[in-house]
């Protein structure tokens, strides 16, 4: 299954954000015991590069990708790593391109129709709709004049709404500190609670 069809199976990328690096390798294996099966790390994180590369050698049994990736450069390091696929929070057409030439998933960042359309334009896998915390009637409302554009909203994603965004037609969400908070600990107690969050937010799309 290539990352993309994964993306479009899984549907929930788990944004890891400021969580210490050397806690990391637990946390994606609580994640993955609670079905979670892509897993984002964001740039703008500690050791964000070593932290992929050593996902990326390390497990079959989760996606790594990399998020808050600002330029072409960036996404080239990221792939570099072993990202399977690039999230950003805004739409830069070089980085979409430079992603795309390197067999990689590319999901920017866009808000407006204009934007959105643009960036599938230029050749998004999805289009990451951000902030998401509009409310799932904005997915719905984008979705009448570009249906064929597919959506992922990110940014207020939290159990309580993923369902309703769902059916409002996104075909994937991104989902952070609902998930994984930023100071994230790894105790015997806190990685279970993970799995069991984790586990809710799988359950929340059947």
């Amino acid at each position: 299954m290539t990352p993309l069809e994964q993306i479009h199976r899984h549907q929930i990328v788990a944004i890891l954000r400021g969580c210490a690096p050397g806690r990391i390798p637990e946390i994606a294996a609580a994640l993955s015991e609670g079905g979670i099966r892509l897993l984002e790390i964001t740039l703008n994180s500690d050791s964000a590069l070593d932290v992929i590369r050593r996902l990326a050698a390390k497990t079959d049994r989760v996606t790594v990708g990399a998020g808050t990736v600002l330029t072409a450069a960036e996404a080239e390091a990221a792939i570099d790593a072993g990202a399977r696929f690039i999230l950003s929070p805004s739409f830069d057409a070089d980085t979409v391109t430079v992603t795309r030439k390197l067999g990689v998933v590319s999901i920017p960042g866009a808000f407006t129709a204009t934007e959105v359309l643009a960036a599938h334009r230029a050749g998004a896998d999805l289009v990451k709709v951000f902030p998401a915390s509009v409310g799932a009637h904005y997915i719905r409302d984008l979705r009448g004049p570009l249906p064929q554009v597919p959506l992922m909203p990110t940014g207020g994603i939290n159990l309580q709404n993923i369902g309703a965004f769902r059916a409002a037609g996104a075909a994937a969400f991104g989902v952070g500190s609902a998930l994984v908070p930023a100071q994230q600990e790894t105790g015997s107690a806190a990685l279970e609670a993970l799995k069991q969050r984790a586990m809710e937010f799988v359950k929340a799309l059947t």
